[in-house]
């Protein structure tokens, strides 16, 4: 077995989603805070970028919720059962995930974007501009399965049913 891996998160989300969901994570607006020891140059340049790279932590889930089998995504039996790994959810062993919200300002070491689908107080692993230079290469190919399930996953928030 490896050696664990100690990380220190460089940001926090403050506002934006309050809790976990499945669909509707589009439309709200969040803060990634920078922590405060780092300086005002650190985010020098990024306003230029429009979206961002955010690795984060699912902080909301327990070790115990890995599962380290083929399931169907969601519980769902119409998708077929595949392995923790082709799944991006925080049943994963280390309990990340990576989202490219938009970046709409950067403001002294906080960063206000929407479309971030981590909620407050989620620690932030890293942050990098996105560059489509460095996205993926060739056709992106994939089962039916995801693009099914994600249908309504960028739905604006504020059209969630009650």
């Amino acid at each position: 077995m490896p050696e664990p891996i100690l990380v220190t998160p460089v940001a926090t989300v403050v506002g934006g989603h309050r809790a976990s969901a499945d669909d509707y994570q589009g439309g709200v607006q969040a803060v990634i805070r920078l922590n405060p020891d780092y300086p005002l140059d650190s985010v020098q340049g990024l306003e230029e970028f429009s979206h961002l790279t955010v690795t984060w932590h699912f902080h909301l889930a327990s070790p115990g919720d890995v599962e380290l089998h083929a399931r169907s995504p969601r519980g769902n039996p119409i998708w077929p059962a595949t392995g923790t790994f082709a799944h991006r959810n925080h049943r994963r062993p280390n309990q990340l995930a990576i989202s490219y919200p938009r970046l709409l300002k950067v403001d002294g070491l906080d960063l206000h974007v929407t479309d971030l689908d981590a909620v407050h107080g989620t620690p932030i692993i890293d942050i990098a501009p996105y560059f489509q230079a460095m996205g993926p290469r060739g056709p992106v190919t994939e089962p039916t399965w995801p693009g099914e399930m994600l249908a309504t996953y960028w739905a604006d928030a504020a059209d969630r049913p009650m």
